[in-house]
């Protein structure tokens, strides 16, 4: 496949870390933040599977949706920004760049915020999937818990940066619970491990 070209999930794992490593500005950080929460998917859907209740399995069931949503969000990244690369192409001079530029930014947050609300998810599920799962899998459900909650404030940056100029825009405060759920849930998962 020529680089560049295709969707993430074309790639074997060392396509998507070529794509990632080029000088290009996609896949970058929403695309990562994604992948990220697609691997948090995995091992909870492995961790589940282990857990032969009714909640292990709904917990497997969850996380597998999740992951698929995390992997067409990869993709979606991809293009995600092009409109803000073409906004900051116009004139300094062109009375419509600015509105163009914040109309943009706003639109770019769309993917980072759906991401953020996967990994705040994931978290969840995480803290619940760790009730379930012998001594020799609590590693996997913590880790799963650590990478969403970091995938989760990946994406919740990215949103706060493109809305920079628009501070009363609610989605700041929907990713901000987002990002105040998943450390919880983090939280509670490492407390349960503790335990």
């Amino acid at each position: 496949m020529e680089s560049g070209t295709g969707t993430l999930n074309d790639l074997p794992l060392s396509g998507v870390l070529d794509r990632l490593a080029e000088k290009t500005p996609a896949p970058g950080a929403g695309s990562t933040a994604a992948l990220v929460c697609s691997l948090a998917a995995a091992l909870l859907e492995m961790t589940a599977a282990f857990d032969t209740t009714p909640m292990g399995s709904a917990c497997g069931v969850r996380a597998g949706a999740l992951r698929g949503r995390a992997l067409e969000l990869a993709d979606r990244e991809l293009h995600t920004y092009e409109p803000v690369l073409e906004a900051l192409r116009v004139p300094a001079s062109d009375p419509d760049r600015e509105a163009r530029l914040a109309s943009a930014m706003a639109a770019a947050s769309t993917a980072p915020l759906a991401i953020a609300s996967v990994a705040a998810q994931l978290a969840g599920i995480a803290a619940e999937t760790v009730d379930g799962v012998s001594d020799q899998l609590v590693g996997e459900a913590v880790v799963a818990s650590e990478l969403a909650e970091g995938a989760c404030r990946a994406a919740a940056r990215l949103v706060q940066i493109n809305l920079a100029g628009a501070a009363g825009d609610p989605r700041l405060t929907e990713v901000a619970g987002l990002v105040k759920a998943a450390a919880e849930a983090r939280a509670e998962t490492l407390a349960k491990a503790s335990a």
